[in-house]
């Protein structure tokens, strides 16, 4: 049991690792900075570096967003949406897409989900569905982690604590089914990956919530409504060749303990349970 197909990719990160050591211990070689070697490290210059190039990793959403584009344009051109438009930056979303009922629904696209970044976002009023996309372009990181985290951790402790529901999460990205990630889905049926423009995409693993804000007296145990009734995650499956037992219903289950609000959540897919939290108190950042 496993709450996402893929896993980190061990080799990977063990090569990553001992990249990273090397570039360590031979960095002061590199460049025409004019310092031996105790001077460079000494300077600070190696540290500013790392910092500068890691701030510019995380800050670019570019190559984010030239991927959904891609895929939201190859959805509209075969008529499993109407259209799509970027929400602008005075909005606490970014995607707004017509579905074919003439339903909006708004997309709030984020990282790995392990950081508190994933607990901002608002539902807007005029949006039927609001979906969380994430896109996890590190090829060093836990998928399995990122999930858990995301949608138990943070997501469902803002959805009950914030009263704003979100009817699914798309943990889909440009690295999925690459060498750095491996998918599952295509390493058994190659013929399951979609072209869409520059990239070879795996079916989306998608993540159904409930249609409901769960709360201790009036709604302790909503469970994940259909894909069905989420317009976008059905029209997304099946463009992209998903299988009906690949999709994965999310369960919550709260109550007080205390002066504790606690909540339950649980993950299901084809019929079985993949993981179960404990009933887990609520802390907001």
């Amino acid at each position: 049991m496993s709450i996402i197909p893929c896993e980190k990719n061990e080799a990977l990160i063990r090569k990553i690792e001992a990249f990273a050591e090397t570039l360590k211990v031979e960095a002061h070689k590199l460049g025409s900075h004019g310092l031996d070697e105790q001077e460079f490290y000494n300077s600070g210059l190696f540290r500013g570096a790392i910092e500068r190039i890691r701030g510019q990793f995380s800050a670019t959403m570019g190559a984010k967003r030239d991927f959904v584009k891609h895929v939201l344009n190859f959805m509209e051109d075969r008529k499993f949406i109407k259209s799509w438009e970027i929400a602008g930056d005075a909005n606490r979303y970014d995607y707004a897409v017509e579905l074919n009922s003439g339903n909006i629904a708004a997309i709030e696209l984020k990282g790995c989900l392990d950081g508190n970044n994933t607990n901002i976002f608002e539902r807007p009023a005029q949006a039927k569905e609001f979906i969380i996309w994430s896109v996890c372009t590190n090829p060093g990181a836990d998928p399995r982690h990122n999930v858990w985290s995301g949608i138990h951790t943070r997501l469902s402790a803002e959805i009950i604590s914030r009263a704003q529901q979100v009817d699914g999460v798309i943990i889909w990205d440009m690295v999925c089914g690459t060498i750095g990630r491996p998918c599952p889905k295509i390493s058994i049926d190659k013929s399951r990956a979609t072209e869409v423009g520059p990239f070879l995409l795996p079916p989306p693993c998608i993540y159904v919530l409930p249609s409901t804000i769960a709360h201790p007296r009036t709604n302790p145990t909503p469970t994940a409504q259909s894909i069905n009734s989420v317009e976008f995650l059905q029209a997304l499956h099946t463009c992209f060749k998903g299988l009906d037992e690949e999709i994965n219903f999310v369960d919550f289950e709260v109550s007080y303990r205390g002066t504790d609000t606690v909540r339950k959540t649980r993950i299901r897919r084809s019929g079985t349970v993949q993981r179960e939290s404990e009933l887990t108190a609520i802390r907001r950042s």
